[in-house]
């Protein structure tokens, strides 16, 4: 089911969209505000587990169409979230090993929205967010998914590792991309996989990259030293793909 993206205003319509169980990925409250009205929408929102930030009324004013926010802002998902459990059954249905891209830090909404598309493209049977420090699947994503999003699952969890623990009692293997890593060409990345991508920042997290199981680097020969985010998605997912057509390790 598809929600239109959607930035909410004032108190009742935000407790409403919890309350009709709407996504709500971000909830912006003024700071200091601890009336009745507020902790309920806080108590919502706790359910929900969306990101809540305290912000100055200079903030919010910033941030409203309206004028009339009453302390509260919040920013509703413009798709449904899947459950990492729906992404496996994809795989199941369609009698593949599960290939899963998992996404550490990825911020920058055109970076997601371009890499749920080769996820699509490369075969994958979902893509999995962590609740921090990630972009949400807002507009912006899913045009940048040129439709992807309409066939691809997105599952947003809270703790990446503890969902990589759980996936590998499932039989997954897990690699990551890392400049320090072996050659992608010389690992093995047939069977049930898991490609963790980190942000082009800092890459992937140190707990993170300790749950993986291989670490894979992208051959380089220009003058610089790393790759976009979401070409480097590419390029490692078409390795993985290389791979299960049967082209075996190089």
């Amino acid at each position: 089911m598809r929600y239109e993206e959607l930035t909410i205003e004032g108190r009742n319509a935000v407790l409403e969209a919890y309350r009709s169980g709407k996504t709500i990925d971000k909830l912006f409250v003024l700071d200091g505000c601890k009336d009745g009205p507020v902790q309920t929408i806080l108590r919502e929102a706790k359910k929900q587990s969306s990101i809540v930030r305290f912000v100055s009324k200079e903030r919010l004013d910033q941030m409203s169409a309206t004028g009339h926010h009453q302390g509260v802002i919040a920013y509703a998902a413009a798709y449904e979230y899947a459950q990492v459990d729906d992404i496996l059954k994809a795989a199941e249905e369609k009698g593949e090993p599960p290939f899963i891209f998992l996404l550490d830090g990825i911020e920058d909404p055109h970076n997601l929205g371009a890499i749920i598309r080769t996820a699509n493209l490369a075969g994958a049977h979902g893509v999995i967010i962590p609740k921090n420090r990630a972009a949400g699947l807002t507009a912006v994503v899913a045009r940048t998914s040129a439709g992807a999003l309409n066939y691809t699952p997105v599952a947003k969890v809270t703790n990446l590792g503890a969902t990589i623990d759980e996936l590998k009692k499932k039989g997954l293997w897990f690699v990551c991309a890392d400049m320090g890593g072996e050659t992608m060409y010389r690992l093995n990345l047939t069977g049930p996989i898991g490609l963790v991508i980190g942000s082009e920042g800092e890459g992937v997290s140190r707990l993170v990259k300790e749950k993986c199981d291989m670490t894979a680097a992208i051959p380089m020969k220009g003058d610089i030293d790393s790759l976009n985010a979401s070409v480097a998605a590419g390029v490692l997912a078409y390795e993985i793909v290389r791979q299960r057509l049967g082209g075996g390790v190089r």
